[in-house]
This record gives structure tokens, sequence and C-alpha cells, in this order.
């Protein structure tokens, strides 16, 4: 088999993307295949999400179990279901293993071998599942893959272009054009594109993203991936395009899932911790404000703090940590675990792309888009920790009960994560200013 026959045979089986890494001594079935120096491997390979667990030696670790199955040269798929990836956070590093497990059409010999120059194949189904395929050091598609791949591309791997989709600096390519052409286009009405392809038109805050990504032709959703080829794509007011962005970006909006707001609910967690109306809105109590990691707020009286993290050394000391807002008692009154932040944060964000954006009302609501584009690569949770711990990144929600005293109230939930936009690059590995 060609490396081009590989190539079509993951393309063959619904893989949109494959990846290979040339494999050492140590990457085996006893110690694990090494799949990078930080979280980032997350971002490149759907998996079952991030749960805490403890080592042999009870240190923190973190695994995700993958989808995982071993290619047939029949196309068919050899699922092996002890296949997952674990997470060390005091190297940090992640690590492949249970590869073999449950699985008697596996390459094991290959696998449990220590020679060096074997090439590991990683084909990836979207959403779904993660393809193997290992060959030897002698064999004809570990020559033609030393002859054609000099480097990684992304982390420990090397990208193989597949036929079916653009490599990521074609990916790249298309997004700036895409950029170019929505600057040019000037003032577009705002407006959003709902989950069955229809444009609405919108008239509320948030609608400087919702316009640009129904210019890119995003529907509105939820969804916990990149928004286009693999790039998240964010607006964020500016006054000016000429100058150095100021204002502030929203970097993630989850929910909190621990604590008493999880526990007893929004309208609980609003009239325990919540406040009156600063600008005299009858009967609404408000839960907003700028919370910083040690700083006690002046209105809520909750403190944001991250347990099980450890600033001085950039590690995570505790697997089952978590950013909560804690009372002056010691109640958590809402908290994220590490967990659930780790499979959002690198997977969202991996790839982003910061767009300038102004807003005017009159005749009617627009928004126009800078031509300096901002594109952030390489990020991992350590990153989002370290940026929260020094202030850089803080919780800023905007929820709120409305209508507080009657039988029905209106809960509004919007927690989010924000920075100032001078501050954007401490979260990446790289950050390139374009202009589209």
């Amino acid at each position: 088999m060609t490396l081009r026959e590989l190539e079509e045979l993951f393309v063959r089986v619904g893989c949109t993307r494959a990846y290979a890494k040339p494999l050492a001594k140590n990457d085996n079935s006893k110690n694990q295949i090494y799949f990078g120096p930080s979280f980032q491997a997350l971002n490149l390979f759907h998996n079952d999400g991030v749960v805490a667990a403890n080592g042999p030696s009870g240190t923190p670790i973190f695994k995700a179990k993958l989808p995982f199955g071993w290619l047939q040269l029949n196309a068919t798929i050899a699922t092996a279901y002890g296949a997952q990836l674990i997470l060390y956070p005091q190297y940090p590093e992640v690590r492949f293993s249970g590869f073999l497990v449950g699985c008697q059409a596996a390459p094991s010999e290959l696998m449990a071998s220590r020679e060096p120059g074997r090439v590991l194949f990683l084909g990836v189904v979207p959403q779904k599942f993660t393809i193997g395929f290992v060959v030897g050091s002698d064999s004809e598609i570990a020559a033609e893959f030393r002859g054609r791949f000099a480097q990684a591309t992304s982390g420990v791997f090397c990208e193989m272009p597949l036929r079916t989709v653009p490599t990521e600096a074609e990916a790249t390519e298309r997004l700036l054009a895409e950029l170019h052409r929505i600057h040019h286009a000037g003032w577009i009405n705002s407006k959003q594109l709902d989950t069955t392809g229809k444009l609405l038109p919108c008239t509320a805050p948030q609608c400087g993203g919702f316009t640009l990504e129904a210019e890119l032709g995003i529907p509105k959703n939820s969804s916990s991936e990149p928004d286009f080829l693999g790039w998240e794509v964010k607006q964020h007011a500016v006054s000016r395009f000429d100058r150095d962005p100021t204002g502030v970006i929203t970097l993630m909006t989850p929910e909190p899932t621990t604590g008493f707001y999880r526990e007893l609910g929004v309208a609980a967690f609003i009239r325990k911790f919540g406040y009156v109306d600063r600008n005299g809105r009858a009967d609404r109590l408000n839960f907003g404000g700028v919370h910083r990691v040690g700083v006690r707020h002046e209105r809520t009286h909750l403190t944001l703090e991250i347990s099980g993290y450890d600033s001085a050394s950039g590690k995570i000391t505790d697997a089952t940590g978590f950013i909560a807002l804690v009372s002056d008692s010691g109640e958590i009154a809402a908290a994220w675990p590490f967990s659930g932040l780790l499979a959002h944060w690198s997977r969202k964000h991996s790839k982003a792309a910061y767009v300038p954006s102004q807003c005017r009302k009159e005749p009617q609501w627009q928004y126009r888009y800078g031509d300096r584009v901002r594109l952030g690569r390489g990020t991992d949770s350590l990153l989002l920790l370290q940026a929260l711990v020094s202030g850089m990144v803080y919780y800023d929600p905007g929820i709120k009960l409305e209508n507080a005293s009657s039988p029905r109230p209106t809960a509004k939930r919007r927690s989010q994560f924000r920075i100032a936009s001078k501050n954007i690059a401490a979260l990446y590995t790289s950050m390139e200013v374009v202009t589209v």
C-alpha cells in the first residue's frame, strides 16, 4: 500500500482529517503513546469528555475516553473499547493508552514494539470517532512518509491533507478571504441565521457576533466546536479600526455545574447572592459585576477562587479542582470543575480569529467589521488558569430576575468569562495580526 492509498482508505471510512506521528522507542502499549507536552491533543481528537482521576501513585490525572478503532485493509473498523487519553497535569502532557484493549484485530505486535521509526496514522471522523493505522519502520508507507513530511505541524503530529477538506493553511486562507469580503461590504444589517438556515433580524447587544456568523454561513448555536473550518471566530467592539484594539472580549459562557446555583436553581441563587437593580428598574434583581480571583466583590459578597491549581509552577495539583464563587462563610455559590473547562476551552479555542466591529442603530441596526484581524494559535486550559490567577481573565455575569415578587418571575442566565482585548495574546502560544 502507498501513502496515497492509505489516505484514500481514510476518506472511504468517513475521515475528514488525518494526522501522523513517528513513534519513538517508548511509544508502545506498555509506556503509552506520547501525544504532546500540553493538553492540545484534546483539540484534535473527539472524546467523550474529561473526568478527574488519580494515577497509580495517587497523583492527579484526567482521563478522556476516546471512541477509537483500528482500520482494516477491507475498510472495516475493529473497535478498541479501552482507548483513552490520559492527561498528566504535573508535567503537563497527554498520552494515549488502552488502544489494544478489547480488540482482537489490533496491530498488537507493532504497538508493543520498541522499534523506532514506526509511524502511527490517525484519521478523524468528525464528532464521532478516531481511526488508527500503524506501519513498521521498513514499510513503503513509512519511507514515503519520511520523504514527504519533514516536521510536525500540529503539536507532535504531522497533518496529512485529505482531498475531502482543506488543509490548515487552506482553511486559514479561506477564512481570511471571507473576512476580507465582509470588511469591504461596509455596513451590514444586523441579523442572525437560525438552525434551519433562515435569516432573521437581530436587535440585541450580542448581535455583532450573530451578524458576523451569519455572513460566514454559521447558524446560531451553542456548539462547543469551532465555528469555521476549525477556527473559532469572535467579534469585539472597538471605537476605531486604525488603533490597537481596546474594550472587552467575552471568551466563553459556561454555566456552573456544581454549587448552590446548580443545586437550587438560578432564581434562588439570585435571591441569595444578588442585589436590587441599581438603575431603579422595578421588581428586578441582578447578579453581575467583575469578579477576579482573590478579590471579594462589594455587591455580591462573593470571591472568585481557584482550587487545585498551583500558580507558581503553573500546574494542576488536584484533578477534582475547580473555579468557584465562594461566600465569606466558605459556601460554594457556583463552581466550574476543571474537567469540564479542560475539554471546552481546548477544543473550542485552539485556533481563534478576533475581528473588530462597530455598531450603529440609525438609520437601522447595522454592523461593520475591521480589516486588522488577530489570529491566535495554540492554547490550553493551563494558559486560561494562569490568566485567571493574574486577573487578566475574570468572571463578569449578566444574570437577572425580572418580576421577582410575582408568582412567575423570569430569570436570565448569562455566566461569562471575559478579558481585556489588549491581553488576549496571553492565552495563546502565538498571536498574529493580519490585514484582510
